[in-house]
């Protein structure tokens, strides 16, 4: 008997680590947060930069769930218009703003190689 109920919880054990072990990878979900968000949308600037840049966005999600930049606070231009041309009226999803209307996200833009 005590060999049996042995046998018994080592297939148990067995079957249940196969089971976790063959599960499917869970495809990448939408971003869970408004800097997850702004992140991928300022992806793969198109021009080169020579120095880190450091910027600060306010943005405001209007009634049609789009980001509208209200400002961008940084010396450098063409960040300020890469930004500004990125993330303006670009739709997201509810998770992602949850209820609040209004961030300020910092963004850092770090030198080309």
């Amino acid at each position: 008997m005590k060999t049996l109920k042995m046998l018994v919880l080592v297939v148990a054990i067995t079957f249940s680590s196969e089971l976790t072990a063959s599960t499917n990878p869970i495809e990448k979900a939408e971003p869970a947060s408004i800097t997850e968000t702004v992140g991928e949308l300022l992806k793969n600037p198109d021009f080169q930069l020579d120095k880190e840049v450091n910027a600060m966005v306010a943005i405001f999600i209007n009634q049609n769930d789009e980001i509208v930049v209200l400002s961008v606070d940084t010396d450098n231009k063409s960040v300020e218009k890469y930004i500004k041309s990125r993330l303006n009226y670009q739709k997201i999803s509810k998770t992602a703003s949850g209820d609040t209307k209004s961030f300020k996200i910092p963004v850092k833009m770090t030198k080309s190689n």
